[in-house]
């Protein structure tokens, strides 16, 4: 699409002049004053705008002033004669990107055009980034309706406007790090860095330098002066995961900053002042570990302001068929395959299972089952055997039978726990169809794999 293009002036032969120089690479439209610049603003979108600064009635500053306060912004560019580049300058400080002074010169006003568009295109990508980052990590994009999850989410929403440090609780695969990144968006840093750094991946000495970074020579190896996370995560939130892992030193240090808000670079003896929010994670039991003399008490109370515990998955088996259709929807739509359906009685078995990956381990089995059936049905006998505790639910076991039956294969099984369901139901296909939790077409399917089965004693 060809980049539009608004030339604001007063002088006649100026504005159809640029107009006629541009038309060739630009869809150009003009505007002989502020008012008619407005009336056009108005009516269509323009990607850059060319303004002169004095003419007659409202002034180019006024121009930039209403552009950029337009939902999709224009990049704006001033028009000066040589004797204005205070104005210019002022302008600049009021959002236009560049400016150029009179007579113009065609080839250097194409090269800021082009400097204009490409700079445009950056916010509006940064825009676009805030905007899913929101929807990513806003509260909306918490899956889940079960009263402890809503707990966690009412909690989130008190503490998050804050500038409190906060403890995140809660076993691995419990989504510690999107609760953070949660508090992080709804805070009033949202549009500040979020640094996340997890801390039982690096060593002592690796970690000291990652958080508070190091000067030159500071150590064998230390070849540059290294900016720390501590640095990066200035004016925003720095996610410390698994803070029970800090050995004692960085421990101490730790404690400084939360005292005093400042940290030194190893190596270095100059405190950095920084505006940092420090939200820590642990699937560990740190009051044990004070107890234990393994982690410093005053650095636990110190972290502990507001304190966040995520219930595992067991305890929210609610939240899984939802969740479950989340994973499947995204890992369905990132490789073009048509949404998988998951049966009632596959359900079942999935909601009683005990899940110790917690949510990470559903995405992963999510992921797994859209990959491996490209659509289709996902049955209870699918599924791998740790899923499946026992017959579906409704079935009894005829008297005598092993009910799990782990010496057969899934096969065997399958074809036992169906020929119970065919003779309790008296060969009705429907009330064995709900007996097994399968639909009618599944419980065909098997049929006409075993016909063998489809006959009742």
């Amino acid at each position: 699409m060809v980049p539009s293009v608004l030339i604001v002036d007063d002088e006649k032969h100026t504005r159809e002049g640029l107009q006629q120089a541009l038309q060739e690479n630009y869809d150009v439209s003009v505007a002989s004053s502020a008012d008619e610049a407005f009336n056009l603003m108005e009516a269509q979108e323009f990607e850059v705008i060319v303004t002169d600064l004095r003419m007659p009635g409202k002034s180019g500053l006024k121009v930039i002033e209403k552009a950029l306060a337009l939902p999709n912004r224009p990049a704006a560019i001033m028009m000066t004669a040589y004797g204005n580049i205070e104005s210019a300058v002022e302008a600049m400080k009021r959002g236009a990107v560049d400016f150029l002074t009179k007579p113009v010169n065609i080839e250097r006003l194409e090269i800021l055009i082009q400097r204009a568009l490409k700079t445009r295109t950056l916010e509006v990508e940064v825009k676009q980034l805030h905007e899913r980052l929101d929807r990513k990590f806003s509260f909306e994009g918490i899956v889940g309706h079960s009263g402890k999850l809503a707990e966690v989410i009412e909690r989130v929403r008190l503490v998050a406007p804050s500038k409190a440090t906060i403890l995140i609780e809660g076993e691995s695969g419990t989504g510690k790090e999107m609760i953070a990144q949660a508090i992080h968006q709804a805070s009033p840093r949202a549009r500040g860095p979020f640094i996340a750094v997890h801390c039982a991946a690096l060593s002592e000495n690796l970690l000291e330098s990652e958080l508070f970074g190091h000067e030159r020579g500071a150590f064998t190896g230390a070849i540059e002066r290294r900016v720390g996370r501590f640095e990066s995560a200035d004016g925003g939130t720095l996610f410390l995961d698994e803070i029970g892992e800090i050995s004692g030193s960085t421990q101490v240090k730790l404690l400084r900053f939360l005292e005093t808000k400042a940290v030194e670079r190893v190596g270095g003896n100059k405190p950095l002042e920084l505006d940092v929010r420090l939200v820590a994670a642990t699937n560990r039991n740190l009051e044990q570990l004070v107890k234990d003399g393994k982690f410093r008490e005053d650095l636990f109370f110190r972290l502990n302001v507001v304190r966040i515990t995520l219930p595992p998955l067991r305890d929210r088996n609610e939240d899984i068929p939802l969740l479950l259709d989340h994973f499947i929807k995204i890992f369905s739509q990132e490789n073009g395959f048509a949404p998988l359906t998951v049966e009632p009685g596959a359900l079942r078995h999935l909601q009683v299972y005990s899940w110790p990956g917690n949510i990470r381990e559903l995405r992963n089995f999510a992921e797994n089952a859209v990959v491996l059936r490209r659509g289709g049905q996902l049955t209870e006998y699918d599924l791998e055997p740790k899923f499946r505790g026992g017959p579906p639910a409704g079935l009894v076991a005829a008297p005598g039978a092993d009910p799990v039956a782990k010496h057969l294969s899934v096969e065997e099984n399958e074809k036992r726990l169906l020929r119970e369901a065919l003779h309790q139901s008296r060969g009705n296909r429907t009330t064995a169809a709900k007996l097994m939790g399968i639909s009618r077409r599944t419980l065909h399917r098997k049929l006409a794999q075993w016909p063998e089965l489809d006959v009742v004693d």
